[in-house]
């Protein structure tokens, strides 16, 4: 008999924002006029997908609704990042701050300037399908279950769903287009995952670009 699909966390979206947040110094840091990092950092990547900004406000309601330390969420709460709150405010004072920058964003989602991710969180957010083949197929330990790379990447061929796949050569593509320094996709590529330099006598680029050539074949 198969098994119910696992819930999600109650305060799943919520979460990420806090992850957010936690990649820039785990401070609440916006004021009502501007956004800190973390937030702006959230904004750029819920532009592309203004649904989990309205999931966010939902999730902060419902946990203000609550109440912070209420019982009924504290093993919720427990799970999420623990973001420090400015000298004499509480962590609802900059969670209501969080949600009106929300509520402005989600008014107008192409207020959001647009820019190249500013962190780890932002990357692998951004770049989702590009960070599952290299984290899951080229980590650092990649050579102990694969005899090459093209072994590799013909598995997670075999695995990923066609969606996936195309999804992933869609980032590769916009990857490459924001990235034009080899330096500086060796570093984004190593914070999605990628733990060896590419095949030998390639670059970072022209590997990638062999991969997006070979996912857009299938």
């Amino acid at each position: 008999m198969s098994q119910p699909p696992a819930q999600e966390p109650r305060f799943y979206e919520l979460g990420e924002l806090l992850e957010a947040y936690a990649e820039t110094g785990f401070e609440f840091t916006d004021t009502a006029e501007t956004p800190g990092p973390g937030l702006a950092s959230y904004l750029r990547i819920a532009a592309r997908d203004p649904a989990r900004g309205e999931t966010a406000v939902r999730q902060i309601d419902d946990l203000l609704s609550a109440g912070l330390f209420s019982e009924e969420i504290a093993d919720d709460i427990e799970s999420l990042p623990h973001i420090r709150p400015p000298m004499g405010t509480s962590v609802e004072d900059c969670l209501r701050i969080a949600r009106e920058h929300l509520i402005r964003f989600l008014q107008n989602p192409s207020q959001v300037p647009s820019m190249k991710p500013q962190n780890h969180w932002e990357w692998n957010e951004r770049f989702p399908g590009l960070a599952q083949l290299l984290g899951a197929y080229f980590h650092q330990n990649f050579l102990s279950f694969y005899a090459s790379y093209d072994e590799a990447l013909v598995d997670y061929v075999s695995e990923a769903l066609p969606g996936d796949q195309a999804q992933t050569a869609q980032e590769i593509d916009e990857l490459l287009a924001i990235v034009d320094s080899d330096q500086v996709l060796e570093s984004v590529t190593s914070i999605l995952g990628l733990g060896y330099r590419p095949p030998h006598g390639m670059t970072h680029r022209q590997w990638l670009q062999q991969i997006r050539r070979t996912l857009s074949a299938e």
